[in-house]
Formats: structure tokens, sequence, C-alpha cells
């Protein structure tokens, strides 16, 4: 398997992921996170695939959803609302790592690649992936304290 292939199969467990983080959500601010992250994956498998293929790609088509913020007033307005279990914050915090796992993945690959294209690239989506663990990390931060929780000043 190419560096490609793995690369898309990561982005595709990923999106898988998300999909089943969303259909277990309970709170509609988070179904739409776990959405919009889910959609993201798949931006990012295309993305392997178009490289692939050897088809030209704008790097613009990979920033995340800029309706962050909305969901995270969302996620606000909502928080007296807000149920969950153990292990639901377990499985938001096994999605952190498999985040920085990508991350470190695409950090690594693009040091090994000389075409300075697919470098920046792979460079590009290790940052997405950055910003899907910070996503992340403030969804725990809400959850495990719900009534205290005010968003980042980065979303």
């Amino acid at each position: 398997m190419n560096v490609y292939e793995y690369a898309m199969k990561v982005e595709k467990e990923g999106e898988a992921y998300y999909r089943e983080m969303a259909a277990a959500a309970t709170n509609a601010g988070l179904k739409r996170i776990f959405t919009m992250l889910a959609d993201e994956e798949v931006k990012h498998y295309n993305v392997f695939k178009n490289m692939m293929k050897k088809e030209d790609m704008d790097l613009e088509e990979l920033d995340l959803i800029t309706d962050t913020q909305t969901i995270f007033q969302t996620l606000n307005e909502e928080k007296d609302n807000v149920t969950f279990d153990a292990d639901q914050i377990k499985f938001y915090k096994d999605a952190i790592a498999r985040e920085e796992d990508s991350h470190d993945f695409y950090a690594e690959k693009a040091a090994e690649l000389d075409n300075e294209k697919q470098k920046k690239i792979f460079l590009h989506v290790a940052k997405e992936e950055i910003k899907h663990k910070q996503i992340l990390e403030e969804i725990v931060a809400f959850l495990e304290e719900p009534a205290d929780w005010v968003a980042s000043a980065e979303f």
C-alpha cells in the first residue's frame, strides 16, 4: 500500500468514526460538529485520491468549515440540556488521539516527500487534523463542565 492509499484509508476510517459519533450524539450541536468533521475527512480522502491520480488540487478546498463558531454558540445555548456518560468522554478522547496520530503521520510523510507541492499538501492536511483535535478538545471541555464552559477565543 502506497502513502496515498494509506492516507485514503485513514481518512475513510476517520469519516466512519465521526459518522458513528454523530449518530450517537444526543445534542444537536454535537451532531452538527461530528457531521462536519466527517465531511472534512471526505475532503481529505478526495485530496489524496487526486494526488494518487496526479490531478491538480486547490488547497483552499481543505479549509475547515467556518461554521465552527456558530456550532459552539449552539452548544453554549444548549448546555443545560447536555447529558453524557464517561464512555462518551472516552470516545471523544479516543478521537483526539486519532487526530494526533493522523497529524503525526501526515507531518512525517511530508518530510519524506521530494515534491514540494505534495509536501505542502501533506503539511496542510496535518494542520487540518490539529484543527479537528482542537474542536474535539473543546467538546470534551464542554461535556466535562457544561455549566462553566466557554469556547476558547480561537472559536
